[in-house]
């Protein structure tokens, strides 16, 4: 057996935690507009330039193959020097790729520029989110996380409606706005200040000689396989909507205004729900959230190709939205409850690695699953994610829901708990069960 402490000390609200979140929140609102600007007309720029659909899809999967190729490393590298260096040089990276897209290029350059992209994009979001799992108390880490998650789908609600604005013949203009927008990011990034604890976390590895000792291996746990379970369907019902939503608008006589419009209203319900969201996962059994949540998309989606009438579709996808909002805060901390500081870089870099990957194959096989029948991908997507949130739920029943920073002691060889926590309307502790590098 062995006592485990409470993942961050029980406190008020510090001006440096308050401060971090109110930075990262500007900062990941000004990089996912950038980001998210050159998407919509990205796919025809690169046939303007000689390439072919073919070519148009790689460059458009070389951003999700940078993220599950690199987002567990990032997030380890994180863990190892650091968050804000890891934050700063994604934005740097995104920005220099964004800037390369201005000189005459072959079509076929867009699939690393594009990749880079992904990268810089990646580690930028990992380290935000483990600056927030690391130097957040645990009982507020769902309202800051809400917090993140709202400017990140701020950012991806105005980003696209610019570039569709801009059009494929000024892309220019994106590429040069999205670089400059990325370094614009990295001015509230520098005034992060590390916590205290980070930096004695790196003292602590450092010897003498200045070398350090590898990282400690991270600590597996029901709560985080729960988390990266329920994150795989999330990206699986996000990949089908990126190939197949607008096709099924289109399928149904949506004119080019209504496709548009139909993203900004799943936005903004997102947006305006966040803030509740987050406080939900602080004060609620967050196991509720996230099952409720994500079974709420995965009957909406089941649902999407047998409705005909595309103001139904555009009101039933704004409404979705809440039930994302609702499990996102919830979810994330789930996925980091009960971790060390030392570790949350690596849990959310296998945690970003299982999502995007889950997304980019299922974006895959939308489409060819669409060409045979529109009912399939969506359906599908569904049923799976039925099984998946099953699992989860198995896997969750002996974890406390409620936000609960007291002391933990754990069975390490049994993963049972062998105390309950001490309020009575709280679940058992977690276990853990085993120890990945």
């Amino acid at each position: 057996m062995r006592l485990r402490g409470p993942a961050t000390a029980v406190a008020p609200p510090t001006d440096a935690s308050v401060k971090l979140i109110r930075t990262l929140t500007a900062t990941v609102f000004l990089e996912w507009l950038g980001a998210t600007s050159i998407v919509p007309m990205l796919p025809v720029y690169i046939r303007h330039l000689g390439g072919t659909d073919l070519l148009a899809g790689l460059v458009m999967a070389s951003f999700f193959a940078a993220g599950v190729l690199f987002q567990y490393p990032l997030g380890r590298l994180a863990d190892r020097i650091g968050r804000k260096p890891v934050l700063l040089g994604g934005l740097v990276v995104y920005g220099l790729a964004s800037f390369a897209f201005l000189a005459p290029i072959a079509p076929a350059v867009a699939i690393l520029l594009r990749g880079l992209q992904g990268l810089g994009a990646g580690a930028s979001a990992i380290a935000a989110l483990a600056m927030v799992s690391g130097a957040v108390a645990v009982e507020r880490r769902g309202r800051a996380f809400a917090s993140i998650y709202g400017a990140q789908i701020s950012g991806m609600a105005v980003g696209p409606l610019i570039g569709a604005i801009v059009g494929a013949h000024h892309m220019w203009i994106m590429f040069l706005g999205s670089g400059v927008v990325a370094f614009v990011a990295c001015i509230p990034a520098m005034r992060i200040v590390a916590p205290p604890e980070e930096a004695a976390l790196r003292d602590a590895r450092t010897n003498s000689d200045g070398t350090r000792n590898r990282l400690a291996r991270v600590q597996w746990s029901r709560s985080m396989t729960g988390a990266m379970i329920a994150g795989a369907a999330l990206g699986l019902t996000t990949g089908v909507y990126d190939i197949c939503w607008t096709l099924l608008l289109v399928s149904r006589g949506a004119a080019g205004w209504q496709i548009g419009v139909s993203w900004t209203m799943f936005a903004v319900p997102f947006v305006v729900a966040a803030r509740p969201s987050g406080w939900l996962a602080d004060h609620m059994d967050r196991r509720i959230l996230v099952l409720g949540g994500l079974g709420l998309a995965m009957a909406f989606c089941a649902s999407y190709p047998f409705i005909g009438a595309v103001p139904a579709l555009m009101v039933l996808g704004a409404t979705e939205a809440l039930g994302f909002a609702a499990a996102l805060p919830s979810l994330q901390s789930l996925l980091t409850q009960g971790s060390e500081p030392s570790e949350v870089g690596r849990i959310q870099g296998l945690f970003g690695t299982t999502q995007t990957a889950c997304t980019a194959v299922s974006a895959a096989a939308a489409g060819a699953s669409f060409a045979v029948a529109r009912w399939l991908p969506f359906v599908t997507a569904s049923a799976i994610t039925a099984v998946a949130l099953v699992a989860t739920a198995v896997v969750w029943r002996n974890v406390a829901g409620h936000v609960h920073p007291e002391l933990e002691l754990v069975d390490v060889e049994s993963e049972a708990p062998t105390r309950p926590m001490d309020d009575a309307a709280v679940q058992p502790a977690i276990g853990v069960s085993v120890e990945v590098q």
